[in-house]
């Protein structure tokens, strides 16, 4: 199911309360059935092919409300632990045809993962705040307007963390694009 989200537009009480750092949050999305069932393939069953569907859709939607494209696109990182045992970036495969679309640079090296953290997906909204902490390292100079892709964004912890870290290090305008929406 399409869904059309600009936190700006669209805050939940949450993000009333505590704003996140990101200006916007974008996702063609829902994560429910049957998007579920692809990104969980594509993630922990290995399907890498899904990741080009999935890529075009997201691409198809934000090429409808995107008007001013971004300086760069950054794909969520993960650390090399987890790039082994994946032996892929489902982040950095949603990003390939978002970044061609748009013809911008997709930004492979400009952030890394300090250390492997546990899979967010088995912990609690305050488990996974506490374990994104200080999990982004930027090594390269940012500036401009950047683009986080990620697949799907649930709490929103790790959009906070790299956002943060990102307009630390000189960015000037952080949004966040995921496929999906939990």
């Amino acid at each position: 199911m399409p869904l059309s989200v600009t936190i700006n537009e669209a805050l939940c009480g949450r993000c009333q309360t505590q704003p996140p750092v990101f200006d916007a949050c974008l996702s063609p999305f829902h994560y429910q059935a049957p998007l579920n069932h692809l990104l969980l393939g594509l993630k922990f069953n290995g399907r890498l092919a899904q990741a080009r569907l999935l890529g075009e859709l997201m691409t198809q939607w934000l090429a409808s409300v995107v008007e001013i494209p971004p300086g760069q696109v950054i794909p969520v990182p993960l650390h090399a632990t987890r790039l082994r045992e994946r032996g892929f970036n489902q982040a950095v495969e949603l990003a390939r045809p978002v970044a061609q679309y748009f013809d911008v640079p997709l930004n492979l090296y400009g952030v890394r993962r300090t250390r492997s953290t546990p899979p967010q997906s088995d912990l609690s909204r305050k488990e996974r705040l506490k374990n994104m902490r200080g999990a982004f390292e930027v090594v390269q100079p940012m500036s401009g307007s950047v683009v986080i892709i990620d697949d799907v964004m649930t709490t929103g912890s790790t959009a906070h963390e790299l956002a943060a870290a990102l307009l630390s290090a000189g960015a000037e305008q952080v949004e966040v694009w995921v496929c999906a929406r939990a």
